[in-house]
C-alpha cells in the first residue's frame, strides 16, 4: 500500500481558467480541505472542466483484490489518450474498507478509490462533492435510482444530497448453478421459490454433493446470507436501515427469518465444513472447478464461470417465497469516489465520464464484469453473445429493475460494519454456534455505536 504515498512523475495539469471562462463552468462544490456535506455552501467552488488536460498525468486508483476491471479501463483511455496514465494499486474488500479513510487523508491520497460506503469519508471532507461534474457532464440524464445511493446528506443518511460517488459498472448477484451436476442429480431447472430450493440442497446433500460452494473467511457467504434475508424482509424497511435513516433497524421480522433459514442450512451441512477458513478466491476457484451444484455470487463472476465451466452453468436470481413473486437482489454500482484532495481532479472526472459513454469503455465494462454499463439508458447498450451468462445477468437486472427489486449490499451500510461486526457473526452463523436471531441483534447493536458516534 505504500506505493499510494509516493507518486514519481506526476505533474499538475495545465491551468483550464481560458476553457472555463468560454464554458461558463464555475459551479458549487466541495473544494479540497472542506467539511464535508456541511461546507457544500455556494461559498465553496471548484473550477470545473469537461475538457481532458494536454499535460502529462498519472491517475491513481486504489482498488479492490481480484477486480481486473479498472487495468483494462486503463489500458484504454491511455490507448486513447497517451498523455494519461494510471498507478492501479489493490487491497483485499476489508483491508480497503477499514483503511479508506486513512488513505484519503495522507497528503497524496488516491484520485480514485473502491469505497462501498460513504459515511464519515464525506462527512470529514475527504470525498470530492461530484455534483458540479454530474451538471457539467449530464448526468442528469442517467436513472436517479442509480445515483441515490451514492448520495449523502448532512444527516448522514444515503439517498439524497450531494453525489459522491459512481459506479464502474452496476451488479446484480443471484446465484450460479452446475448445470451438469443438477443433471447428474435429476435437477431439471433453476429453483422458483424457496421451497424448491431447499429440495435441491437436500438432493446434494443427499447424492453427495456440495449443496453450496461459500467461504467465510472474509465474510463473502453473506452474499447467501442477504440473499435469504432479502426474500423474507421488508424491502423499503431493509432499505432505510442501510441508508442509515433515523429510527431504522436490522432486528426485524423478516431478517430473522431469513438468518434462520442460513442457520437451518448451516445445521444440515449444505456449506462446507471448513467454510471459515475458506475465502473468496478459494470459493470461486472451488466452484469453477466443479465444487458444488450452487454458488451465491454477482455478474462479475459470469465470465469467469462461462470461461471455466463453459455451458455447465447458468445464472439466475434468488427465488422469491411465493411462486410468480416478485424477486429481490443485492444489487449496486461497483461505487468509487473521487479523492477531494486529488490533484487531478478535472482528469479523474472526465476518466468517469468516460466509462459511461465510451463505446470501448461500455463494452470493458460488460465484457469483464458482466455488469450493466450505466449512464444514459439512450446510449447503445453492449453486444453480448446470445446465451451466455452476461446475457442472463444484463436479462437478471432488467427484470430486477422492472420489478423495482434493488436492494444494496448490507456489507456497506456503515463504514465498520462488515469488518467489525457482519464478519465475524456470520461465521458463528454459518457454523451454527448463534441463532438467527441472535446474528441480528448482534449486527444491530454494533450498528447502534457506529450511527450513534
Amino acid at each position: 500500500m505504500n506505493s499510494l504515498l509516493q507518486r514519481p512523475g506526476r505533474r499538475r495539469p495545465v491551468a483550464v481558467a481560458a476553457f472555463m471562462a468560454a464554458a461558463g463552468i464555475t459551479l458549487a462544490g466541495c473544494a479540497p480541505g472542506s467539511s464535508g456535506p456541511a461546507a457544500d455552501s455556494s461559498d465553496a467552488s471548484v473550477e470545473v472542466s469537461t475538457e481532458l488536460t494536454s499535460e502529462d498525468v498519472t491517475i491513481t486508483i486504489a482498488d479492490e483484490t481480484g477486480f481486473p476491471v479498472t487495468d483494462k479501463l486503463a489500458e484504454e483511455f491511455t490507448k486513447q489518450h497517451p498523455n494519461v496514465t494510471f498507478e492501479v494499486t489493490r487491497d483485499t474488500f476489508q483491508n480497503l474498507t477499514a483503511n479508506a479513510p486513512k488513505l484519503l487523508a495522507g497528503d497524496n491520497p488516491p484520485d480514485l478509490i473502491r469505497l462501498p460506503t460513504i459515511g464519515d469519508t464525506a462527512r470529514d471532507g475527504l470525498l470530492a462533492n461530484l455534483d458540479p461534474y454530474a451538471e457539467a457532464y449530464g448526468w442528469d440524464a442517467w436513472p436517479e435510482s442509480q445515483l441515490a445511493p451514492l448520495r449523502m446528506n448532512d444527516e448522514g443518511t444515503r439517498g439524497s444530497g450531494p453525489l459522491y460517488q459512481v459506479g464502474l459498472g452496476y451488479s446484480v448477484t443471484g446465484i450460479f448453478m452446475n448445470t451438469a451436476i443438477a443433471e447428474k442429480l435429476g435437477i431439471d431447472g433453476p429453483p422458483q421459490t424457496m421451497a424448491e430450493l431447499e429440495e435441491d440442497l437436500a438432493t446434494a446433500k443427499a447424492g453427495g454433493v456440495q449443496p453450496i460452494m461459500a467461504g467465510d473467511k472474509d465474510g463473502v457467504v453473506n452474499f447467501a446470507i442477504q440473499a435469504a434475508m432479502n426474500q423474507y424482509a421488508d424491502k423499503d424497511e431493509f432499505l432505510s436501515w442501510m441508508f442509515n435513516e433515523p429510527g431504522s433497524s436490522y432486528a426485524t421480522e423478516g431478517n430473522i427469518q431469513g438468518a434462520e433459514v442460513i442457520r437451518t442450512w448451516a445445521d444440515k451441512g449444505y456449506f462446507p465444513s471448513d467454510i471459515n477458513a475458506i475465502d473468496y478466491f478459494t470459493f470461486v476457484s472451488r466452484f469453477s472447478e466443479g465444487d458444488g451444484l450452487f454458488t451465491f455470487n454477482g455478474n462479475w463472476e459470469a465470465a469467469n464461470y462461462q470461461k471455466a465451466l463453459g455451458d455447465d452453468v447458468s445464472f439466475f436470481l434468488v427465488p422469491p417465497v411465493e411462486a410468480g413473486g416478485d424477486h429481490v437482489a443485492m444489487g449496486a454500482a461497483n461505487s468509487f469516489s473521487v479523492a477531494a484532495g486529488s490533484d487531478d481532479l478535472n482528469t479523474t472526472t472526465y476518466f468517469l465520464d468516460w466509462i459511461h459513454t465510451d463505446p470501448a469503455a461500455r463494452q470493458i465494462i460488460s465484457d469483464v464484469t458482466g455488469a450493466s454499463p450505466g449512464g444514459d439508458p439512450a446510449l447503445e447498450q453492449p453486444t453480448v453473445e446470445e446465451g451466455s451468462l452476461i446475457a442472463s445477468a444484463l436479462e437478471m437486472a432488467a427484470q430486477v429493475g422492472e420489478e423495482n427489486g434493488q436492494v444494496d449490499f448490507m456489507s456497506n451500510t456503515t463504514a465498520g460494519i462488515y469488518s467489525g461486526s457482519i464478519i465475524p457473526e456470520s461465521q458463528l452463523l454459518v457454523t451454527g454456534e448463534i441463532s438467527g436471531e441472535e446474528f441480528v441483534n448482534r449486527v444491530q447493536k454494533f450498528y447502534e455505536s457506529e450511527v450513534s458516534d
